[in-house]
Formats: C-alpha cells, structure tokens, sequence
C-alpha cells in the first residue's frame, strides 16, 4: 500500500526513515546517495562550499535503500556522483522545495568502452533505481545513461 506524502511522492509504508528512527529533526529536503566515498566526501565540499543544494549525504548502495528511508526529501539524487544534477538543477532555476528524483546509473555494463556485459554485470543496477522510482512515484524524473542501454 502506498500513499502521497507532504512532499508530492508516493511512499509506499514499509520502514520508518533513518531520520525518524535515530530521532532526529529533519534539517535538509534534499538527499544524495552514492557508495563511493571519494563521490562522497566530494558531495560534503561542494555543499560546504554552497556550490550544490545542502543535503543529506548517504554513502549506502543503492540496493540498501528503502522508500521508507527516503521520506521528507523533496529531492532525491541518486548515484549523486559530484552532484551534478543538483548544480544543473539549480542552474535551470528549479526551486529546492519542486520535488524531483534523478540518477545516473553506472555506465560500465552498456559502454561500448566496457566488457559489454550488460544486464549480466554486478554494475547494472537500473533494477535498483526503478524499484525505488516505482515505489515513490516522482513527479519528476531525470537520468542519463549511454546509447548501448536503450
């Protein structure tokens, strides 16, 4: 079962958020994710350094994230990179508070520059990324992938 929250995404109510299990105040509506720690700490500078939307930076794989773990963000970035979507984002005006989801799933399985691997690859994880879009159900989605995906 899955109902719209306050912030215009459909959650579907499986898990209590990280937020509201450690007991914390939600500070940010903005979350980005991505399991590298270099992309990480890049994420935590950039918006140190006000050049991408302060957030939440969560450095899980995508496939431990939970819709329930996504609740309260107006904006959600995964495979957030170094925040790429987030500056494009503001740079095309788009307020902070317009829900949207955006990924850039990892490239390697479908690059002609790869093993061409495809959906057999340990990288190919659009299955994770449309499980979450399908449970939250965002107004608004942005993604890029390589031509060999389609």
């Amino acid at each position: 079962m899955a109902e719209k929250n306050g912030q215009g995404f459909m959650v579907a109510k499986k898990s209590i958020s990280r937020k509201q299990s450690e007991g914390s105040k939600m500070t940010t509506s903005v979350y980005y994710n991505d399991n590298d720690s270099f992309s990480c700490q890049w994420l935590k500078n950039l918006a140190e350094a006000k050049s991408i939307t302060p957030g939440d930076i969560d450095g899980r794989s995508i496939k431990d994230i939970r819709s329930g773990d996504l609740d309260g963000y107006r904006q959600i970035h995964l495979f957030a990179g170094i925040g790429g979507w987030s500056y494009a984002l503001s740079l095309a005006g788009w307020p902070n508070d317009r829900p949207v989801l955006t990924g850039s799933c990892p490239c390697q399985p479908f690059s002609s520059a790869g093993k061409g691997d495809g959906a057999d690859d340990p990288r190919h994880l659009w299955p994770e990324m449309l499980r979450i879009i399908t449970e939250l159900h965002p107004p608004t989605i942005f993604g890029e992938q390589v031509a060999g995906a389609i």
